[in-house]
C-alpha cells in the first residue's frame, strides 16, 4: 500500500499558486491513473486505486499547509502505511522552476508542510520537490509562494507534473528506484 500526498492549501484562492504544486500533481496523478474523483475523507480529499495489485491512496490535505502532518498522520494510522511507502510532493523555492528532485528522508528545508509532517510521522518518507523559483528577497517568500503562477510558468509546470505522473507508478512498484528517480529529475531539467 502506498500513500501519495500532494501538499497545498484548500480553497479557490490558492488554486494555481506556487504553494499548491502538490495539489496540482495529485490531480494529474488521479487523471493519469483513471482513479475516482477525490472525496472528503478524514481531514483530506482522497482518491484510491489498485494498480498492479498495490493500493495507491492519493490525498490532498485540507488542513492548510502548516498543519499537513495531522491529515497525513490520520491516513497513515488508519491504513497502517509504512512511512517508506509515503511520497510527499511539494513546492521548493530553492529549485529553479520545473526542476525536480526526489529523495528519501532528510530535513524540511524550511517548508512548513514538511516540518509538520516530520513532527507527526517522522522523516523517513519520500519527498518529490518541484521547483518554483525564489523571489528577489527573503521577506517576499510568503507572498511569492501564495501568488499564482504566470501563464507561461503554469503551462510549463503542468507539463512537468504530467511527465512525473506518467512515471510515478513505476517509481512506486520497483525496488531499485534510482533509474526512475534519475529519469524524473532529467525530465525537469529538460524543461
Amino acid at each position: 500500500m502506498f500513500l501519495v500526498v500532494g501538499l497545498g492549501n484548500p480553497g479557490l484562492t490558492y488554486l494555481y499558486t506556487r504553494h499548491n504544486v502538490g495539489f496540482m500533481f495529485a490531480d494529474c496523478l488521479v487523471h493519469e491513473l483513471g482513479a475516482p474523483e477525490f472525496k472528503a475523507k478524514r481531514c483530506s480529499l482522497c482518491s484510491e486505486k489498485v494498480v498492479n495489485g498495490a493500493k495507491v491512496i492519493i490525498i490532498k490535505p485540507q488542513t492548510f499547509m502548516n498543519l499537513s502532518g495531522r491529515a497525513v498522520a490520520e491516513v497513515v494510522s488508519f491504513y497502517k502505511i509504512q512511512t517508506s511507502n509515503i511520497f510527499v510532493i511539494h513546492d521548493d523555492i530553492d529549485l529553479n522552476p520545473c526542476e525536480v528532485r526526489v529523495k528519501f528522508a532528510g530535513g524540511h528545508g524550511g517548508h512548513n508542510g514538511l516540518r509538520d509532517i516530520d513532527r507527526c510521522i517522522g522523516k523517513n518518507y519520500w519527498r518529490v520537490r518541484v521547483g518554483v523559483g525564489r523571489p528577489s528577497t527573503k521577506d517576499l517568500v510568503a507572498d511569492y509562494v501564495l501568488s499564482p503562477f504566470y501563464n507561461d510558468e503554469l503551462t510549463r509546470i503542468v507539463q512537468i507534473l504530467h511527465l512525473i505522473a506518467e512515471r510515478f507508478i513505476e517509481l512506486l512498484l520497483v525496488d531499485d528506484k534510482t533509474p526512475i528517480v534519475n529519469d524524473i529529475m532529467k525530465a525537469g531539467e529538460a524543461r
